[in-house]
C-alpha cells in the first residue's frame, strides 16, 4: 500500500504540536501525500477540552504540583494517569472513527500524546491503517507509548530509551528534529534588521516563551532595555502579556512588541541571542544559528527538555528573573569568539526514509 493521505493528530496546548505536524506534512508533500491536521481536544467534547486546557494552564503556575503529577502519574505510569488515558480514548475514539471515515487516510501520525492511544485502538476497527507516533520531547511518558503502534519517531537516543522503558520491543527510530521550511529560508541578519529598523551594530535579543507567553517577560524586557539592548518581545496568544509588553515598548523605544506572529524566522535572524522556554523554538533557533538563554518556566516535560537542550550546547539556563536573564545574555554577548552557523539544508529526508523502512510506502517518481 502506498500512502496517499496522512492524518495528523495534534493538540492545541500551545503551538508546538501543530508546528511539528506542519513540518511533517511539508516533508510528505513532494511525495504526493495529502495531509490533514486535526485537533484532538474538540474530540474530547467541549467540557473536558475546556477543563483540560484550564487545568494545564493553571498547573504551569503551580510548578511543584505539575512536577508531582508529571513524574508520578504520567512518567511514573500511575493509576490516575492510566485512568485519564482510558477515559480520553473512550470519548475520543468514536469521533476519530468518524474523521477517518470522512477523510480515508492511509497513515495516522500522532504528534500529541492523547492521540497516540486512540490511534492504536483505531487499528482494531481499521487494521490496514499505518500508525506512527512522533514525539519531540526528550523523555516519553506512559500516554505516548502503546503496543500496536507501527513506528515511534523520536529525536534523540535518550527519547528512544524512554519509549522502550514502557515497550521494550517497540520499533523506534531517531530522526533529525523537525523544523518548518520557513526557518531554513530565513533572511540574513542584515535584511532582517533592516525590515525591523534595528541598527546593524546594536546588541539585539529575541524574547519569547511559547505560544502562551509563560513567565514575567515584561519585567525581563524592561531589564534588557535598561542595559541598552534592543528587544524583540513576543507575547504569543497571551493578551494580558501583550498589553504589558506594549506598555514597556512605550517607555523604551528599543523594545518592539509582537503578539502571535509568523515573523519568528526573521525575528530570530535579527537577534544575537534568543531567550525562550524549552520546546520547538529551540530547534528553530538552532537552524537559524543563534545561542539560547532558556527560561526555566515549564515544569514536568519542560524541565526534561531543558536539560537535553543544555546537553546539546549553545544554551544557558536561567531563573525566570530579570537579573538571571540579563547576566546570562551578557555572558553570551561578551563572547566575541563564537560564530553563528546557520543550517541551510531542509528537514525531512530521514523522516521519509524511516517511514519507508517500516513498510509505510510513499510514491517516488
Amino acid at each position: 500500500m502506498t500512502v496517499k493521505r496522512a492524518l495528523f493528530l495534534s493538540g492545541k496546548f500551545g503551538a508546538g504540536h501543530d508546528t511539528l505536524a506542519e513540518a511533517c506534512a511539508a516533508a510528505l508533500l513532494p511525495y504526493g501525500v495529502e495531509s490533514r491536521i486535526v485537533d484532538c481536544m474538540p474530540m474530547l467534547g467541549g467540557g473536558p477540552s475546556a477543563v483540560g486546557n484550564f487545568v494545564f494552564r493553571s498547573l504551569l503556575s503551580m510548578t511543584s504540583v505539575y512536577d508531582g503529577f508529571h513524574f508520578s502519574q504520567l512518567r511514573g505510569n500511575g493509576s490516575l494517569g492510566r485512568f485519564m488515558d482510558r477515559a480520553a480514548v473512550k470519548v475520543m475514539l468514536p469521533k476519530l472513527i468518524e474523521e477517518v471515515d470522512r477523510y480515508a487516510p492511509d497513515l495516522v501520525v500522532s504528534v500529541f500524546a492523547t492521540g497516540a492511544s486512540a490511534a492504536v485502538h483505531l487499528k482494531d476497527e481499521r487494521p490496514d491503517l499505518a500508525t506512527v507516533v512522533f514525539m519531540t520531547d526528550s523523555f516519553a511518558h506512559g500516554m505516548w507509548v502503546h503496543e500496536g503502534t507501527d513506528l515511534f519517531l523520536v529525536t534523540s537516543e535518550l527519547a528512544a530509551a524512554s519509549v522502550r522503558r514502557y515497550h521494550p520491543e517497540a520499533r523506534v527510530s531517531v530522526v533529525e528534529a523537525p523544523v518548518r521550511p520557513e526557518f531554513y529560508a530565513a533572511p540574513s541578519r542584515a535584511d532582517a534588521r533592516a525590515s525591523l529598523d534595528v541598527p546593524n551594530d546594536a546588541p539585539c535579543v529575541l524574547l519569547m516563551s511559547g505560544a502562551w507567553g509563560v513567565g514575567p517577560l515584561d519585567d525581563v524586557a524592561r531589564a534588557l532595555a535598561t542595559e541598552g539592548w534592543w528587544v524583540l518581545a513576543v507575547s504569543g496568544t497571551n493578551e494580558s502579556l501583550g498589553a504589558r509588553l506594549a506598555a514597556v515598548s512605550r517607555d523604551y523605544p528599543t523594545v518592539i512588541s509582537f503578539g502571535y506572529t509568523d515573523q519568528v524566522p526573521a525575528l530570530m535572524a535579527a537577534s544575537d541571542v534568543v531567550i525562550t522556554s524549552s520546546g520547538d523554538t529551540c530547534r528553530e533557533t538552532r537552524v537559524i544559528g543563534r545561542r539560547m538563554v532558556l527560561l526555566d518556566v515549564v515544569p514536568g516535560h519542560g524541565r526534561e527538555n531543558l536539560m537535553h537542550e543544555l546537553e546539546l550546547g549553545d544554551a544557558a539556563v536561567c531563573l525566570p528573573t530579570p537579573a538571571s536573564v540579563v547576566g546570562n545574555v551578557r555572558r553570551f554577548l561578551d563572547d566575541r569568539g563564537w560564530k553563528p552557523a546557520r543550517t541551510t539544508t531542509g528537514w525531512g529526508h530521514d523522516f521519509v526514509d524511516e517511514l519507508e523502512a517500516a513498510g509505510i510506502a510513499l510514491r517516488r517518481d
